[in-house]
């Protein structure tokens, strides 16, 4: 006898009835809400960027440093740049044999400069740790706690 329509509230929405708000949404748009919902429970005072950290370059990580035979190999391709550099013919005396080896040794130690410095850190580092390690070690490990910390 014809047809009849009824209307139901809330049947026209465009929102789908679940709790995820986009449930097509891709991971890197997960990610970013997540982070977003994060930043914003923080308060506004306490986020900020460390304008000493823009455009720095990140230090070497232990892996990433080179090993002892290719700083060897460096420094000896440096030391036969420096040999294998032409000398200038100077005025009378100054091309004498003695101060052309002369100064030839003196551009192998500038070029071995960098890499033994590089190196003496290394080692100030290393012994630093261990010496820092025996302090701790003296005391015993319940006491290591209210040991003072020293001003390095």
């Amino acid at each position: 006898m014809g047809w009849s329509s009824i209307i139901i509230p809330g049947s026209g929405e465009p929102n789908f009835d679940t709790w995820v708000a986009n449930p097509f949404e891709t991971a890197k748009q997960r990610r970013e809400k997540e982070v977003r919902s994060l930043l914003d429970k923080l308060p506004p005072e306490t986020i900020m960027l460390n304008p000493s950290k823009i455009g720095t370059v990140r230090p070497f990580s232990k892996k990433e440093k080179p090993s002892k035979k290719e700083r060897e190999s460096e420094m000896e391709a440096a030391i036969a740049d420096v040999k294998d550099a032409p000398m200038k013919k100077k005025t009378k005396g100054r091309s004498k044999p003695s101060k052309v080896a002369n100064k030839k040794q003196e551009g192998i130690v500038r070029a071995k400069r960098p890499f033994l410095d590089e190196q003496m850190k290394e080692e100030e580092a290393i012994a630093k740790k261990k010496q820092k390690l025996a302090e701790e070690a003296e005391l015993p490990k319940s006491l290591q706690r209210f040991a003072r910390k020293q001003a390095t």
